[in-house]
């Protein structure tokens, strides 16, 4: 099995899969992630960190503000780059940021906190960070309530991230303490390649041995003929997106 590591770095091989599989950021929920450092008429200046294709990025660029993405990964920059021309790139990590003391209104992170060293990305984030300023993490967790989806994740295996935040909030340490927390719920109609593509993106699958990949992909495939996602029909999968906040002194 992978390591910790190998895993965590593992996801530019499946840049088009992750592209394809995984699910937007509800616009909401990241304009409640920045809603406490807004000013009018003035663009916060943040950082998408972790950010992969950019599926964040979008979201946090769309709401008109200035946005950098920070990524481990080149190739899943060089995507990031393809789907949203013109925001700046820098190859770093939570805990290595190539980037000025005090110089943000907020960092976050989507699908990414729980890859990183919570006391060191802590005080990195808030070395980055402008007094005040905001860190705001959030993951897409699809909802397991419906018994195809929970047989769904028992077949790809489970992931760091679901059992982090099963485990209660993300860990956050100094100069950060307490964290906000809100819910959202919602669905995506996703295609029996969708689902696959969701599925191959995932680190476990991506780093498996060619054996493994192949009993998880029969077993998704027996899954959907069960539930009947056949030829061009689409199912509505259920997502929650989880988000926290906290506030640097």
């Amino acid at each position: 099995m992978a390591t910790r590591d190998e895993m965590s770095r593992s996801f530019g091989a499946a840049a088009g899969v992750y592209e394809s599989g995984r699910p937007d950021y509800p616009t909401e929920a990241v304009q409640w992630l920045l809603e406490p450092m807004r000013e009018p008429g003035r663009a916060l200046r943040v950082a998408d960190v972790g950010a992969g294709t950019g599926k964040l990025t979008r979201v946090i660029a769309g709401l008109g503000d200035d946005v950098v993405a920070i990524d481990p990964d080149s190739e899943m920059l060089a995507a990031l780059h393809a789907a949203v021309p013109g925001v700046p790139t820098f190859v770093g990590t939570a805990e290595r940021m190539p980037l000025p003391d005090a110089s943000l209104d907020a960092v976050v992170l989507g699908q990414a906190w729980h890859w990183v060293d919570a006391i060191r990305g802590s005080l990195e984030v808030g070395r980055v960070l402008r007094s005040g300023g905001m860190l705001g993490l959030i993951w897409n967790v699809r909802d397991e309530r419906l018994p195809w989806v929970r047989r769904m994740s028992e077949i790809m295996h489970g992931s760091s991230a679901e059992q982090m935040l099963a485990d209660g909030h993300p860990p956050v340490a100094p100069p950060f303490s307490t964290l906000d927390e809100q819910v959202w719920g919602w669905t995506r109609p996703m295609s029996r390649g969708a689902l696959q593509d969701m599925a191959r993106s995932r680190s476990y699958v991506i780093t498996a041995a060619p054996e493994e990949k192949e009993r998880i992909e029969t077993e998704l495939d027996l899954l959907f003929d069960e539930i009947g996602v056949v030829g061009g029909s689409t199912i509505e999968l259920p997502y929650v997106t989880k988000a926290y906040r906290g506030q640097r002194p």
